[in-house]
């Protein structure tokens, strides 16, 4: 728990926030004046998403899954400067603020391995920091509202296509959980995505591991 606690807290607030401080820049200040443009982790955590749900999954699966989430960031999509393209990359910075915190655990991972420090809780730490993000970006940009990828690929459709995909949002997070549980989204988009962004984080710490080794 101690290990996870971190990683699991910030991967999910922090995606939360990078939602506001781009919506922010692009025009739309609701989350501003809600005092969610922020990365205090405590102004983004939902007692229910970001902490007892993932700990439930956590004990029920062994350690194997977890999930989780925190206050949504609220976004008026239509105060957006360019609607279209502001939701686009409003919804792609929660998942890219992923891939920036899994390169920096990534990083403290090698300099922990360059300072000669082989203590297990902080590179248990540092490997639970890449794979929460790596998991809870990838997770997030399948393409299928509610999730974030749902908003990036309605944002590149043809308006009527767009409509079409917005309707399913209602049921969006219900279908989502059942192709979890059946291992679809795990086999099918989870496992490659992931294995192709781990190689991606080796050859970006390739230059460091080799200068320090």
């Amino acid at each position: 728990i101690f290990v996870y606690a971190l990683p699991v807290i910030f991967a999910i607030t922090l995606h939360e926030a990078a939602h506001g401080y781009v919506a922010r820049a692009l025009g739309d200040n609701t989350a501003y004046l809600l005092g969610r443009v922020s990365f205090n982790p405590i102004r983004h955590i939902d007692p229910l998403g970001t902490i007892a749900i993932p700990l439930l999954l956590y004990f029920a699966t062994g350690g194997a899954f977890m999930f989780g989430y925190a206050k949504p960031v609220p976004v008026a999509f239509g105060n957006l400067r360019n609607p279209r393209w502001g939701t686009f990359w409003v919804a792609l910075a929660g998942p890219l603020c992923n891939f920036v915190q899994a390169l920096v655990w990534a990083l403290f991972g090698v300099a922990l391995a360059v300072a000669s420090i082989d203590e297990p809780f902080f590179i248990r730490m540092a490997q639970a920091g890449i794979g929460v993000n790596l998991v809870l970006g990838v997770l997030n940009l399948f393409p299928l509202p509610p999730l974030d990828g749902g908003r990036v690929l309605a944002a590149l459709l043809p308006p009527r296509a767009a409509l079409g995909l917005a309707r399913i949002e209602p049921f969006g997070f219900f279908i989502v959980m059942a192709l979890i549980i059946s291992n679809v989204i795990t086999n099918v988009w989870m496992r490659p995505i992931m294995a192709l962004l781990f190689q991606l984080l080796q050859w970006i710490l390739s230059p460091l591991q080799a200068l320090f080794s």
